[in-house]
């Protein structure tokens, strides 16, 4: 079709400022585009086909024939050394496993499975699925994720014929030759080559031969369930391994198939629920490999495939030195094992995990992944090491170190008293209760973090703040550690789950004064021919300051600080080693913990059960972790130097509270009635049967000294503004008063209590001077008055009471059957509120017929003020 001539230019009309250029000028411009649009399409389109043509022949010319797919290069076993570069760990692609099966042999269940997850339009297409690419691209645009766009075509040439290289070039001729291979083989040729070359993983290649391999059974017996499961394979077969850590996500990722295959129409709902009922890993048969240290092996292979790719490593002749130290691996091993059996039967314990790191470098010097690798009744494929385990107590070390950073000292006193801190996530109150249940009242941050109490661990959280302690966690190398919103005070008792792997590298900071080293387990890669494609470099930051970081670790390795609790010759305890350590145990008894280091050597233990059941009650870090690291550590530590952590400064301070003194006992007199304090003005002449001594001290719990964002600056002129305050000074009050001292300087009182003036008087009514009593019963009469109310009027016959006068009364009947006959003294006693009295006596004769006549001298009447 001929390009139009273009119109000619129409005579230009210009417009003054301000003027509106009139409409028809636009409805032009878009009558040219409706006019053009049309040509100039086609046009693109023929240019487009003319290059898409022109590509495809130049990209043709020197591509290798698809009918030729066997003709292949040998592959080359990739070799993973141990650090001495000639200790053989594992030999990646030693013998190709591959049993060639024709497609019948092969269920239709299985070769859906496939389709559904790799390739839903396999039958559709002409080897290139120009919808996948799109999708692919836009994902990986949108999401920066890569999603696979290749068709089942695409996957077997790049398997078979092209080499693994990473560039546009290759996927081009990758695109070439799967429309060549589509035009010269059926889909169904095209399906059974791939069931027979594509990989599987741990050097099987095909259907038939990953059939034998995982399930020890032919493909044509497959059943559903493990159908699903190895068409889940192929996309990352290292990382998908049924060997490897990530069984769980291979889980999904076979449900997930499942569910494709019923919305593709493949199955119904009911048949997919079915299998995903079948516990499919249960039928994994052992792995059949010469393998030493395998979850360390597996470890690194996962590492090596990521970076280098599946092929390369399966076929590319790698040679890969290690950071592994044989003879350490064999120490771990043996500690593990040698405990394996006695924790599965006293503390149903079934497995074990230990990582050895050298915090100087980083390198990861021993790893046992689990207890027993080949042991499927344990899940012992699965590496706990880089599993997430909740890390108990192991993880105050790292909430005191963020309080050190913010001017608290290890003398720091806070108070080991159960302590309501207010509603949790869930709205019940946060009670945290120490191992044993009990408190030990003012304690040291240094025994508290070695006697692993709960209750000031938590205060500390809060004092250093969750924000500080997440943030040191991450400096420290947590990668399961991330927002401090998602965390509360339980926290600082190992409310965030942590890998082995982490835990380890992370006390390293302790060993190497606030130094991280990366954990890493390469030392070097070398191709084929001998080319170094990579090399250790140690990978470091500094997390803090030395001085404090001397300081956490000066605390942990203090065995008399925790010998409280732990004993002295515990199992966190080295004889002729300076040995910092620390344990810990979940709540619910699901993980158990010890990490400890040298200046050079850092090993952490975690012992329980890989399904997250519980352990007995019994079961501890003490008890089920302790021993295998202290087993391991004797021999490792066997013939190296002695090693000593810095002393680390202290900090000065003139705050009692943060120097281990809860301020100084006080005496002084206090009113035994009122229990206030004597005005110093009036103690002289103040009564001396009022007088009381009484000791006090100013104990508070610590927010009533410092501002918790600034221990060393002022005291807070209003603690109680502190949301926590009340909550922790309540217990702290109860605990001084049950010590037998108030936890506050009494209020003073007034002298005017105590003054003549305030004294009450009191008058004898009856009987008078010289009265005759005839009677057992006569009625005594009296009237007292007292500035603050009288309390009581009571009669006395020679200091016998006779009768008491009560609630504004003036005569009682009085008893006198036990007085005998005689002259007697009728003394009276006014009382008021304050104990204050006054007296005022007579000598009567008392004359009751029947009593025993008493000759005594009369009296003269008397009346005094007390």
């Amino acid at each position: 079709m001929p390009i139009p001539p273009l119109r000619p230019r129409s005579q230009a009309t210009f417009y003054k400022t301000g003027d509106q250029m009139p409409h028809k000028k636009k409805k032009r411009a878009k009558g040219w585009v409706r006019r053009y649009w049309l040509p100039v399409l086609i046009i693109l389109f023929l240019i487009g086909g003319i290059g898409a043509i022109g590509a495809f022949a130049y990209y043709s010319k020197d591509l290798p024939d698809p009918e030729k797919i066997n003709e292949r290069s040998v592959a080359q076993s990739t070799r993973i050394y141990a650090r001495d570069e000639t200790t053989i760990l594992y030999e990646v692609h030693g013998d190709v496993r591959r049993t060639v099966i024709p497609l019948t042999e092969i269920p239709e269940y299985a070769m859906h499975a496939t389709i559904s997850v790799e390739d839903k339009d396999f039958y559709k297409h002409k080897g290139v699925s120009i919808r996948g690419i799109i999708r692919a691209i836009f994902t990986d645009i949108t999401t920066g994720s890569s999603q696979g766009g290749s068709t089942i075509t695409q996957q077997l040439i790049k398997n078979t014929v092209l080499t693994t290289e990473k560039s546009i070039n290759r996927k081009i001729k990758e695109l070439v030759l799967a429309y060549q291979m589509e035009s010269k083989f059926t889909k169904d040729q095209i399906l059974q080559l791939y069931f027979n070359e594509i990989p599987y993983g741990s050097n099987v290649y095909g259907i038939e031969a990953a059939t034998q391999y995982y399930f020890g059974k032919n493909a044509q017996n497959l059943t559903l369930d493990e159908a699903a499961l190895l068409a889940a394979l192929p996309q990352r077969p290292t990382y998908y391994s049924p060997y490897g850590d990530h069984t769980d996500i291979l889980v999904g990722r076979q449900q997930y198939v499942l569910n494709l295959m019923a919305e593709q129409g493949y199955l119904t709902r009911d048949e997919v629920d079915t299998a995903k009922q079948v516990d499919v890993l249960a039928k994994i048969t052992p792995p059949k490999e010469n393998i030493t240290a395998p979850h360390f092996v597996f470890y690194v292979r996962e590492y090596l495939t990521e970076k280098y790719g599946e092929s390369v490593v399966e076929r590319g002749g790698l040679k890969v030195v290690t950071t592994l130290e044989p003879t350490l691996q064999q120490y771990a091993e043996s500690a593990v094992e040698e405990y394996g059996q006695y924790n599965q039967d006293r503390y149903k314990a079934s497995n074990a995990s230990l990582v050895a790191v050298n915090p100087i470098t980083g390198q990861i010097l021993a790893m046992v992944g689990s207890r027993d690798y080949f042991n499927s009744d344990i899940d012992g494929s699965v590496n706990v090491a880089l599993r997430t385990r909740n890390p108990g107590s192991s993880f105050k070390p790292f909430v005191y170190t963020a309080a050190f950073t913010k001017g608290y000292t290890p003398d720091t006193i806070l108070f080991d008293l159960t302590t309501n801190f207010g509603p949790q996530g869930d709205g019940t109150s946060y009670t945290p209760k120490n191992f044993d249940g009990g408190e030990r009242g003012p304690v040291t941050i240094r025994k508290a973090l070695q006697g692993s109490l709960n209750i000031p661990a938590v205060k500390a959280l809060y004092l250093a703040g969750i924000p500080d302690v997440v943030e040191l966690a991450k400096k420290s190398g947590y990668t399961t550690i991330s927002k401090p919103e998602d965390y509360g005070l339980a926290l600082a008792l190992g409310g965030a789950g942590v890998k082995l792997l982490d835990h380890v590298a992370a006390f390293g900071v302790f060993a190497q004064q606030g130094t991280y080293r990366q954990p890493q387990a390469v030392i070097k890669v070398l191709d084929n021919k001998g080319k170094i494609l990579e090399q250790y470099k140690v990978q470091e930051h500094e997390v803090l300051d030395k001085n404090i970081a001397n300081m956490t670790a000066n605390i942990l390795t203090d065995n008399d600080a925790r010998s409280y609790i732990f004993g002295s010759g515990s199992k966190l305890y080295i004889p002729g080693r300076q040995v910092g350590a620390k344990t810990g145990t979940t709540n619910d008894n699901r993980d158990a913990w010890t990490v400890g280091f040298t200046p050079s050597f850092v090993a952490g233990v975690w012992s329980g059960n890989n399904d997250n059941s519980q352990m007995s009650g019994s079961a501890g870090g003490s008890t089920v972790a302790a021993p295998i690291w202290n087993s391991f550590m004797r021999k490792a530590l066997q013939g190296t130097p002695q090693e000593r952590f810095p002393e680390y400064q202290k900090p000065g301070t003139d705050k009692p509270i943060l120097n281990n003194d809860l301020e100084g006992e006080s005496t002084i007199y206090v009113d035994s009635v009122t229990g206030l304090a004597i005005p110093t003005s009036c103690l002289g002449d103040y009564p001396e049967q009022f007088k009381q001594k009484s000791s006090y001290r100013e104990v508070h719990s610590i927010l009533y000294y410092v501002d918790k964002n600034n221990p060393q600056g002022d005291q807070p002129a209003n603690p109680t503004s502190d949301p926590q305050f009340s909550r922790w000074e309540e217990p702290v009050r109860r605990w001084a008063l049950e010590q037998g001292y108030t936890s506050t300087k009494p209020k003073e009182g007034s002298c005017d209590i105590r003054s003549k003036d305030a004294q009450p008087k009191v008058s004898l009514v009856s009987p008078t001077k010289s009265d005759t009593i005839t009677s057992f019963s006569p009625t005594f009469k009296a009237t007292a008055t007292g500035t603050y109310g009288i309390s009581s009027i009571q009669f006395f016959i020679n200091d016998i009471l006779v009768g008491t006068i009560k609630n504004s009364k003036t005569s009682v009947v009085v008893d006198l059957s036990s007085i005998a006959n005689g002259f007697q003294t009728v003394r009276v006693v006014a009382t008021d509120i304050y104990k204050n009295t006054a007296t005022v006596s007579a000598t009567v004769n008392i004359l009751i017929p029947g009593n025993t006549v008493l000759d005594l001298s009369p009296q003269t009447n008397t009346s005094t003020g007390e």
